[in-house]
């Protein structure tokens, strides 16, 4: 059987929706903490052949464990907000590790979260070979390199891994994120309030207000290469998720405003103090290693994937 962690949260579910469309559901074990209201919604009427809750799971693989073929590590914390590194080991580094061990121990293939913060500013680039030298801008992303880093100084290996470092995501089912969700959702929830949009103007005199640059990634498309590295399985290694192609937080709002038919109306807002110098101004992943290992599929152009993302689950209030 699969085993699929952080299966009610964001990435998770629509990865979730994913295996159940290829006819794997029945065959999936998921995991997370299920008890939250804001994420009963992703679960809700999903079929799996068992749902674990989070601190159930080591207990269960004891008993149980001898039947997984494949572990597909979401589950994470991702509050770039939260400082407390204390929470990061607990919900982000131990539970990686303890799959990990497990999945080498049992011969298991083992496909994991790491994510694109552990690139920190980006003055080293975005290459997927790099370990070494990277400083993240916050404790999220710190927890994801010390897996990282972890993992390569490891000689007990599973049979085949991949380490996945996730871009910015956007699409269905983040609603329950609250201030994590994508600035697509936080943007659609403004202009239906408000008929305006809020966006961090520039504190950087070399670059515009919203010329600031993100690698956006639709959801579904971070599903489709959790998919081919669960049935690939090309190299073990670090792999970018992201579509190789940055684009403006004016573009984004720009393709907002066409999906609700409004003429774009954007309120220039102070980046928080607290989070200044730890913003990130360009990020745009280096796919070369992904196509080379044979993901040829097209990733979705960030005006699609926002029309579709509004009309076909912010206005209608659907999850996948």
């Amino acid at each position: 059987m699969i085993l699929l962690t952080g299966a009610a949260g964001f990435i998770g579910s629509v990865l979730w929706a994913r295996l159940a469309e290829d006819g794997l559901a029945a065959d999936t074990v998921v995991v997370d903490d299920f008890s939250p209201a804001a994420k009963k919604r992703n679960h809700a009427g999903k079929i799996a052949a068992l749902m674990v809750a989070r601190d159930a799971l080591g207990d269960w693989l004891d008993r149980h464990g001898g039947g997984v073929r494949l572990i597909v590590h979401i589950g994470a914390r991702t509050d770039t907000m939260e400082q407390d590194a204390r929470v990061f080991d607990e919900l982000n580094v131990r539970p990686t590790q303890a799959l990990w061990t497990f999945a080498a121990r049992r011969g298991v293939p083992f496909v994991f979260a790491s994510s694109a913060a552990v690139y920190g500013g980006g003055e080293h680039g975005f290459s997927d070979s790099l370990v070494d030298g990277l400083r993240p801008l916050n404790a999220y992303g710190r927890s994801k390199l010390d897996v990282d880093r972890w993992v390569l100084a490891q000689r007990e290996a599973p049979p085949y891994w991949a380490g996945l470092r996730f871009f910015n995501v956007y699409g269905p089912n983040e609603a329950h994120k609250g201030a994590m969700a994508s600035v697509a959702f936080h943007g659609h929830r403004q202009i239906a309030a408000s008929g305006r949009m809020k966006l961090f103007r520039s504190h950087r005199p070399d670059v515009a207000d919203g010329a600031q640059q993100r690698d956006f990634i639709y959801a579904y498309d971070v599903a489709d290469v959790v998919r081919f590295f669960m049935n690939a399985r090309p190299a073990s290694g670090f792999y970018n998720v992201g579509t190789g192609r940055a684009r403006t937080f004016n573009a984004l709002a720009a393709a907002l405003f066409s999906a609700v038919r409004r003429a774009p109306n954007v309120e220039w807002i102070d980046t928080p103090a607290s989070i200044r110098d730890a913003y990130q101004y360009f990020t745009e992943a280096d796919v070369t290693k992904l196509r080379a290992a044979g993901y040829a599929r097209p990733f979705t152009e960030l005006e699609d994937g926002v029309a579709e993302y509004v009309r076909e689950y912010l206005e209608p209030d659907r999850v996948v």
